[in-house]
């Protein structure tokens, strides 16, 4: 028996995914599974381009606002989740389509988590999560298991704290890297089409700079006001996404707005040109340029083909 079928569109910040998403989801009688680690937490709205009202009452979306800022959120919750999402939609006869850019959530859906197989430490997971608390913690993790275990760096992203923690973790307690260890072959109970949108690189630049221009309109320095006012710690990880780190010191410190959002833009073309260097990693992914007109019906094609087990 074939394997239930989920559409997945991804790619870089502000490529055009939650459109082209929306579009299909429409077309196909979809449902959207968000793929982003911003977007589980509630009252971040502006920061995170979450869907709208209005969209989440044209299409379903599913893992948006399930979450308090102040919370955690893992890769492992993200799957167990979004797996179980996925179930409902297909039980109800309709189609399971994953959009976002978050690259380790994909991974963890189509390869699986690999934890190794060694019994996990408390103490030191403990001490682990409480250093990638920030983001210069997460950075010092990833460049200590680039020293003892470079195949299992250059695999995971170091904001990926659960399998970054999980491999350090292994070394400490084995003397082994993890990528050593003999990895139980994975067999997804899902079949994904991937969709990728892509953008020139200049344009895509453009593109991020606009929106957020857009965000700080739309009132994204009141929204991260709210959230400290409400008790959210700055440090909390949901703190640490690109939009609400930088403009904490505006707020708390009266640093420079004008100089915050020249790092928001800073920091969102990094994080792009990061997702382009994951996502291209990923050899099952069709590529779309966006700015071809006829990129919708090249992207239902792509769906047919796949549909059909056809070459594509």
């Amino acid at each position: 028996m074939s394997k239930p079928q989920v559409l997945v569109v991804a790619g870089p910040t502000a490529s055009g995914k939650s459109a082209l998403g929306m579009a299909l989801a429409k077309q196909l009688g979809g449902e959207i599974v968000c793929m982003d680690s911003m977007q589980v937490y509630r009252h971040m709205d502006i920061g995170t381009a979450k869907p709208t009202a209005e969209e989440r009452k044209q299409i379903p979306h599913h893992l948006v606002d399930i979450r308090q800022p102040d919370a955690a959120y893992s890769v492992a919750q993200y799957d167990a989740d979004a797996t179980q999402a996925i179930e409902n939609i297909l039980s109800r006869g309709h189609v399971p389509m994953l959009v976002g850019g978050t690259g380790f959530y994909l991974r963890a859906l189509t390869h699986g988590l690999h934890l190794g197989g060694v019994p996990s430490d408390p103490d030191l997971r403990e001490k682990l999560k409480a250093e990638a608390s920030d983001e210069a913690g997460r950075k010092r993790l990833h460049d200590r298991l680039q020293v003892v275990d470079p195949v299992s760096a250059a695999r995971l992203h170091e904001n990926d704290v659960t399998r970054v923690s999980r491999a350090l973790e292994v070394f400490e307690l084995t003397g082994k890297p993890i990528s050593t260890l003999e990895q139980p072959p994975y067999d997804s109970p899902f079949a994904f089409c991937i969709l990728g949108t892509d953008f020139e690189r200049a344009a895509l630049y453009c593109r991020i700079d606009t929106r957020v221009d857009q965000m700080m309109a739309a009132g994204l320095l009141d929204e991260v006001k709210a959230l400290l006012s409400s008790g959210i710690p700055k440090e909390a990880q949901a703190m640490q996404g690109i939009g609400y780190k930088e403009l904490v010191p505006v707020i708390t410190q009266s640093a420079s707005l004008q100089g915050a959002v020249a790092q928001i833009k800073q920091n969102s073309r990094r994080y792009a040109k990061r997702q382009w260097t994951w996502f291209r990693r990923e050899d099952s992914i069709h590529w779309l340029d966006m700015a071809d007109p006829a990129v919708y019906d090249k992207a239902l094609a792509t769906i047919q083909a796949f549909v059909e087990g056809t070459n594509v």
